[in-house]
């Protein structure tokens, strides 16, 4: 009698055990991450973003290397291919009213200033042999090379605008001069906001 109270005893606290070990897995077990990942930090910070100085895409749509977009600062500006003009006597007052102007590390043209694209068509339609050099200028922040890319961006986006507007395309030239030229020299906003510009030149022939 006594031989199965010590049987029934054992098989119960064998079951009891189990059962506790059971719970004890199913609370604690932590679903496995794929490779390569790790597990979540509670105080993790995001990352902050990449300044332009860092941009890994700063040669942007240049077509050359870092080392002849420098040689081509120092020299105080980058021709653009397209540029078939060279030479032509420049005027700078005719459209001087028409410069526009760009919002911090864009290229694309505000609703706001398309009206001076509007002025600029209408000019060049009325003097069919005049050409254009468009200038594509940033304010000083960012790296040379970063400005250089985005000057010509800049200037690139409004001769688009301009062959929208009815512009022959072969009578327009861009050229970029980064931040090397600014309009208003000073550290803050007030100045940066006059320096991120396009400024169209007015080309006779020879």
């Amino acid at each position: 009698m006594k031989l199965n109270s010590f049987a029934n005893l054992l098989v119960f606290s064998l079951i009891a055990a189990m059962a506790v070990t059971g719970c004890k897995k199913k609370t604690g077990y932590v679903t496995p991450l794929p490779p390569g990942s790790s597990a979540p930090v509670a105080d993790a910070k995001p990352t902050p973003a990449m300044p332009l100085s860092q941009d890994p895409g700063a040669t942007g749509g240049t077509g050359l290397t870092s080392e002849q977009l420098k040689d081509l600062e120092k020299s105080g500006s980058t021709q653009n291919p397209v540029g078939k003009h060279d030479g032509w006597p420049q005027d700078r007052e005719t459209l001087k009213t028409s410069k526009v102007y760009f919002a911090f590390d864009s290229s694309a043209v505000r609703t706001g200033e398309r009206a001076k694209l509007q002025t600029v068509a209408d000019y060049l339609k009325a003097n069919a042999e005049k050409a254009l050099l468009i200038e594509g200028h940033c304010d000083e922040r960012g790296t040379e090379q970063y400005n250089l890319s985005l000057g010509e961006r800049r200037a690139v986006s409004l001769r688009e605008e301009l062959i929208k507007l009815g512009i022959d395309p072969t009578r327009l030239d861009t050229i970029t001069f980064g931040e090397s030229r600014p309009e208003v020299v000073g550290h803050d906003e007030s100045a940066w906001k006059q320096n991120r510009r396009g400024e169209f030149v007015v080309l006779s022939p020879k």
